[in-house]
């Protein structure tokens, strides 16, 4: 009997861990998409609004640590 109560509880536990996981990977997966939602709309906007101004767009890693938009000023 306490091997079986034992057994759960190690199986909930698994299956506990894996889900955290799962909800982890998943926010990392949206923030990923966020980021590249604003990396890309910001290349259409410069282009649109203000191609005049000359702009380096920052990496996408820089999209996915401040989830902003970094057009130049006084663009848009």
């Amino acid at each position: 009997m306490k091997a079986v109560v034992l057994f759960l509880g190690i199986l909930f536990s698994t299956l506990s861990d894996k889900a955290n996981q799962i909800q982890v990977d998943l926010s990392e997966m949206e923030r990923d998409a966020r980021a590249l939602e604003l990396y890309l709309q910001d290349q259409k906007d410069h282009e649109t609004y203000c191609p005049q101004i000359e702009w380096n767009q920052p990496s996408l890693n820089i999209y996915k640590e401040t989830l902003t938009s970094h057009l130049p000023d006084g663009c848009k």
